[in-house]
């Protein structure tokens, strides 16, 4: 049977990440080689063994794995299926090649929120329009990062920040249709994006994407009881595209636009 290789790269549209790359191999494996930037990874099926600085690692289902720039390291399956794998690589505006001696004391960090967060942010990644939400979510796993490759490192500061959680809310009220991006508006509210995550969600119960978005779904349901046809809606209320807006549609409403609309239609008729 012929090995199985599957890939699929991109370069999202979020500061500091220079590619995301998601692959399935069966029996090809990495010779020795480096990268120029970070390398954050998890594997979703099967494992991967590699050699880094000469020591050899592996990758159990509930490890993230954070390779550090110009070291060099392999990689090849290490179950007979193969592997799966999930990757980001980022560059130095999120991680300093000072925390690079740490990385390769301890690349394989057994952390099951951390976990959580890269598959999350995996998701946000897959799809175009969620850029907020996959900013926000990587500027709190670089943070955690900080924190397993500096654990003597102060903790943040208290996060509670009642007015830039408002300030923030002001501003994302005036760009509901255009949008934000994180960097951006922590450059207008002069906070780290961080603390800016962390103030509006203690402040509101909610994070800053998830309340943009929830604004968008309002505005859409009230095109569509006017009669606007969900592509028109999709355009007029900030989504990216139709499936966009059908995707968080129907995760804030229970039922797609379309079905929205047309028992809006039958009960006028």
């Amino acid at each position: 049977m012929a090995p199985q290789e599957e890939v699929s790269a991109w370069r999202p549209r979020i500061p500091g990440v220079v590619e995301v790359f998601h692959a399935h191999f069966t029996e090809y494996a990495y010779p020795m080689h480096v990268h120029d930037a970070w390398t954050l990874l998890i594997v979703d099926d099967g494992a991967v063994r590699y050699d880094l600085d000469r020591h050899e690692h592996g990758t159990p289902h509930d490890t993230v794995s954070l390779l550090p720039p110009h070291v060099p390291h392999n990689g090849s399956p290490a179950t007979p299926h193969g592997f799966r794998k999930r990757v980001l690589y980022l560059d130095a505006t999120h991680l300093a090649d000072g925390l690079i001696g740490s990385a390769v004391d301890r690349p394989d960090l057994r952390d099951p929120e951390l976990r959580l967060r890269v598959g999350q942010l995996h998701t946000a990644l897959d799809h175009p329009g969620d850029e907020l939400e996959a900013a926000s979510r990587l500027t709190l796993i670089t943070e955690r990062l900080h924190a397993h490759l500096r654990p003597s490192a102060p903790a943040p500061a208290p996060t509670a920040d009642p007015v830039l959680a408002r300030t923030l809310r002001e501003l994302l009220d005036a760009r509901v249709i255009e949008g934000i991006a994180l960097d951006e508006a922590a450059r207008l509210l002069h906070a780290h994006p961080s603390h800016l995550v962390r103030a509006f969600s203690g402040a509101y119960g909610i994070a800053p994407h998830q309340y943009l978005m929830s604004r968008r779904v309002d505005r859409a349901r009230r095109l569509l009881l006017e009669g606007h046809p969900p592509g028109e809606v999709a355009a007029a209320t900030g989504f990216y595209d139709q499936s966009h807006l059908t995707r968080h549609f129907r995760k804030s409403v229970g039922v797609t636009p379309g079905r929205y609309s047309r028992d809006s239609r039958r009960r006028r008729g």
